[in-house]
C-alpha cells in the first residue's frame, strides 16, 4: 500500500487554476522533492497535503485513509517551515516538545522523546538555550526536532534551507540525508534548488505552471529529461539547446554550415524536421588537434574559472554553447576551437510540444 497517494489534485483561485491535476504515489520511506521555480504550484501542493489549504478537487490518502477535510493536527504529518516558526520565549527543550505537551503526553515520555531527537540532531548541549541564542543552522535543527518527536507517517519540508548560507546549506543537506537514511520516514520536500533535489531525493517531481513535467529518480531526470523545460531547468550550467534541422541523415545547426550525424536511435525522424538539440556542458571536452569523431567548432567568448572547473561560453553560428572543462584547460577568449562529445550525450526534442523525441533504446 502507498504511504502517500495524491490523486488528481486541482486547485483554483477564482478563474485561475494553480494545480492542474497532480498524481503522485509514494511508497513508505520515499523522499520526494517537488522542484520548480517560484509560482509553479509546489508550495500550494504541500499546503494542501498539510491541510493549510483546501483542494478544489481530487483526493489525498495516507495509507488507506483520505485526509482531505481532516484537521491538520489529525493527519499524522509534521511540517518544517522555511522560517523555523520557533517560539522565542521558550527554551529549545520546550520548543521541541511543545506539540507533545499540547497533546498531554506524560512528562517522562515527552522528555525521553526530546532527548532522543536532540541526540539524533546533535543539539543536546543546546536544550536550555533560547532561539535567539542559536545560529540559523541550529534553529533549523530545532525545527526538525519538533517534527521528529511526533513520529509522523509523513514529513513535509517547505524550503527549509533557503535562509541558510552556502556552507550551512551543505551541512544541513548532509544532516537531512543522514536522518532519512536512519529513520526511513516518507518525506515530501519543496525546493527551487536543484542541487538539494538531486542530492536528497529518491524521486523528483519537476513542476511547471501547476503540472508535473517529469516524475522520476534523480538519474532519470538528469540523464533522460522528458521535456525541454526539464532539460533546461535541471543542471548548472543548464543543458545547451541548439536549433537544428534533419537533412540527409545529418543534423544541420541553424545559423552555421556545421553538421553532425543524426544518432541512429533517431533514424526514423523525417527529413526536413526542425528539432531542438540538447547536450550538457559537462559532456563537452576540448578536441585534440586533428582529432576525428564528433565535434562542434565554436568561437570562445568568455572563460570563467570557478575553482573545480573552467566554464567556457562560445558561439556556434549565432547560438550559445557552454562547456564545463577541467580547471587547468588552456583556453583563451577569442579562440576558435572544436568541442568533442559522445553520441550518447545528444538529446533531441520537438520544439513545438517541448517533448523529448522517441529514440530506439
Amino acid at each position: 500500500m502507498s504511504a502517500l497517494e495524491i490523486q488528481n489534485i486541482r486547485k483554483n483561485y477564482g478563474a485561475v487554476e494553480t494545480l492542474k491535476g497532480i498524481d503522485i504515489s509514494l511508497q513508505s520511506g520515499e523522499f520526494l522533492v517537488l522542484l520548480g521555480s517560484s509560482g509553479c504550484g509546489k508550495s500550494t501542493l504541500l499546503n494542501i497535503i498539510a491541510g493549510l489549504a483546501e483542494a478544489t478537487s481530487g483526493d489525498i490518502r495516507i495509507g488507506d485513509r483520505s485526509i482531505l477535510g481532516v484537521h491538520p493536527k489529525d493527519r499524522d504529518i509534521a511540517m518544517v517551515f522555511q522560517s523555523y516558526a520557533l517560539y522565542p520565549n521558550l527554551s529549545v527543550r520546550r520548543n521541541i516538545g511543545f506539540g507533545l505537551e499540547m497533546r498531554k503526553v506524560p512528562v517522562a515520555e515527552r522528555d525521553k522523546a526530546v532527548q532522543e531527537a536532540a541526540r539524533l540532531l546533535q543539539i543536546e548541549a543546546l536544550l536550555d538555550r533560547k532561539p535567539s541564542q542559536l545560529s540559523g543552522g541550529q534553529r533549523q535543527r530545532v525545527a526538525i526536532g519538533r517534527a521528529l518527536v511526533r513520529k509522523p507517517q509523513v514529513f513535509l519540508f517547505d524550503e527549509p534551507l533557503s535562509n541558510l548560507d552556502a556552507k550551512l546549506r551543505l551541512e544541513m543537506r548532509t544532516e537531512l540525508k543522514r536522518l532519512h537514511q536512519m529513520l526511513r520516514t516518507t518525506v515530501v520536500y519543496v525546493t527551487h534548488d536543484q542541487i538539494e533535489a538531486m542530492t536528497l531525493a529518491t524521486r523528483i517531481a519537476v513542476m511547471k505552471d501547476g503540472r508535473i513535467e517529469q516524475l522520476g529518480t534523480p538519474e532519470e531526470i538528469y540523464n533522460r529529461p522528458a521535456t525541454l523545460y526539464v532539460a533546461g531547468f535541471v543542471g548548472a550550467p543548464p543543458m545547451n539547446i541548439l536549433d537544428v534541422t534533419v537533412r540527409n541523415g545529418l543534423l544541420e545547426i541553424a545559423g552555421s554550415d556545421v553538421t553532425i550525424p543524426l544518432p541512429p536511435r533517431y533514424a526514423t525522424i523525417g527529413d526536413g524536421t526542425r528539432l531542438s538539440l540538447g547536450i550538457r556542458p559537462e559532456a563537452l571536452r576540448l578536441a585534440a588537434e586533428g582529432a576525428v569523431g564528433l565535434t562542434l567548432p565554436a568561437k570562445v567568448e568568455v572563460v570563467e574559472l570557478t575553482g573545480p572547473e573552467l566554464i567556457a561560453t562560445a558561439r556556434i553560428g549565432g547560438q550559445k554553447l557552454i562547456a564545463c572543462l577541467a580547471p587547468r584547460t588552456r583556453l583563451g577568449e577569442g579562440e576558435s576551437r572544436r568541442f568533442a562529445f559522445e553520441e550518447e550525450a545528444l538529446h533531441l526534442f520537438d520544439p513545438t510540444t517541448g517533448l523529448a523525441c522517441e529514440g530506439a533504446p
